[in-house]
């Protein structure tokens, strides 16, 4: 894509501190998976730089946090218009920077403006109470403040969308930011701040940072006390250590980690539409993405006439540049498209027969051959291995039982879902399924106004929904003593 040839300009490349573009302790490059052309320089920061923009956004939160709910979210609906004016930039950067096919890419862009105009209509929607004591004597009085200074720090697979919800509810509650972009997609968390200031944002208030080095940035945010949050999409192995290194200054933390999708088809499901959204929950941005489906599980009943089905669908899905008329695009590098030789040897080597794919596209580019590999029944090897990626894997079992057995036979509880005609039968599914989210008859969930978040290895903390603001705030409780009704009229 060539941004001068179409009109769209190429987002700034700099770091952005303390309301200014500034340069880094170098640059580095940055590629287009599509073809392994590069883009441009970014400017790449260090420990000094990270300091740089805690001390900005330390220095603007009492302002941040002092100004009034309404003021903020006017703040945030200039934003949200102005986002909307410039929706054929940020679609065209993402294709550029990540891969995703544009009709992906408008689709990350429409759900990432809704989630930022969802907090703007939160932000003066914080509620406190007001109470008696148990025992009486004094009032209960509860309210909620900023929580701090943020460390936000996003994944390339969804570049925009990952930055809006963690900046979003984070600059409604009051908090000032500090965003460490992916290496990978740096373009569009510039464009995003950049439309911040432009709506009017204070300087200060959002901040953002590239790097090479992210874990040495990360540890040394987190070892200043300034710093009050963190709050970080990525792999459960970075999450952990996250904790580990905010755990002295007890930084209040939310992670969004791995996910292991079961993707549950039963008897009596209508195996048309279960065949139609494990496409969409599977090879959405060429399956890197949490929520994807990793095991899909259907009951042996139907499972012949749904991998049938599922397998003709997934050869026919056409491969390419995401700027062209494409089903699936690259995947995000060279090493994420080699370190799948060896996940299909593991599958293979572990029972699974590849059905269609299994090889890498001779192209320039990352690209994957869409793949299903089967396996004769339940089988541990995908249990807790997130593909991400453009294979699929299919599991007959015996009945509803083994296939609950089976779903929740792994450490990660982000992501499932369950296809049925039987309401009871889905309640039932749902309610006993150790996943934070089941989609019901759907594989598609992100959704403003629900909490999204995980259980066990997938996370702490729930963004969006009515929680996701409330992630970004502490509650403080003040005792009010009152004094008896005939001294106060007094």
């Amino acid at each position: 894509m060539n941004f001068q040839a179409s009109g769209i300009s190429l987002p700034q490349t700099s770091l952005f501190i303390d309301g200014e573009w500034r340069p880094g302790a170098g640059v580095y490059p940055l590629f287009n998976p599509a073809d392994g052309a590069q883009i441009a320089d970014i400017a790449n920061c260090d420990a000094t730089h990270a300091l740089a923009a805690l001390d900005a956004a330390a220095r603007a939160q009492p302002g941040w946090a002092r100004l009034a709910p309404r003021a903020r979210a006017d703040l945030m609906h200039a934003g949200h218009r102005l986002m909307r004016e410039r929706g054929a930039q940020f679609v065209h950067t993402m294709t550029l920077e990540s891969g995703k096919p544009l009709t992906e890419a408008r689709a990350e862009f429409n759900l990432s403006a809704d989630f930022l105009l969802w907090f703007a209509e939160q932000t003066a929607h914080i509620h406190g109470s007001f109470s008696n004591a148990s025992h009486g004597g004094f009032r209960v009085v509860t309210t909620h403040q900023p929580v701090g200074p943020c460390l936000l720090i996003t994944p390339w697979n969804f570049p925009l969308l990952m930055i809006v919800r963690k900046a979003g509810a984070a600059l409604a509650a009051g908090c000032t930011t500090v965003t460490k972009s992916a290496q990978e997609t740096p373009l569009t968390c510039a464009l995003f701040v950049q439309t911040l200031i432009d709506a009017g944002f204070p300087k200060g208030v959002a901040n953002l940072l590239h790097t090479t080095t992210p874990s040495a940035v990360s540890e040394t945010l987190l070892k200043d006390r300034r710093l009050r949050k963190v709050s970080f999409t990525g792999s459960t192995r970075v999450g952990s250590l996250l904790l580990r290194l905010g755990a002295d200054n007890i930084v209040n933390t939310s992670l969004e980690l791995g996910g292991d999708g079961p993707f549950i088809v039963l008897a009596d499901a209508d195996v048309d539409l279960a065949v139609d959204h494990a496409i969409m929950c599977k090879f959405r941005n060429a399956g890197q993405a949490c929520v994807a489906a990793n095991r899909i599980i259907v009951d042996r009943e139907v499972e012949p006439d749904f991998t049938d089905k599922f397998v003709k669908k997934v050869s026919e899905l056409k491969v390419g540049d995401g700027m062209d008329p494409v089903d699936v695009g690259p995947m995000i590098s060279a090493r994420q498209r080699d370190r799948l030789f060896d996940t299909i040897n593991q599958l293979t080597s572990a029972g699974g027969k590849v059905l269609t794919g299994g090889r890498a596209l001779q192209r320039p580019g990352y690209f994957f051959e869409p793949t299903v590999v089967r396996f004769d029944g339940p089988n541990p090897v995908m249990c807790d291995n997130e593909l991400f990626a453009p294979i699929a894997t299919v599991f007959p079992v015996e009945g509803p039982r083994q296939a609950l057995e089976f779903a929740n036979t792994s450490n990660y509880g982000l992501a499932s879902y369950v296809f049925t005609r039987d309401l009871t039968q889905a309640i039932a599914m749902g309610e006993q399924l150790e996943f934070g989210m089941v989609g019901i008859n759907r594989g598609i969930m992100a959704e403003p106004a629900a909490p999204f978040g995980g259980t066990k290895w997938s996370g702490i903390g729930r963004e969006a929904g009515h929680d996701g603001i409330y992630e970004f705030l502490e509650t403080k409780y003040m005792a009010l003593t009152v004094g008896e009704i005939e001294e106060a009229l007094k």
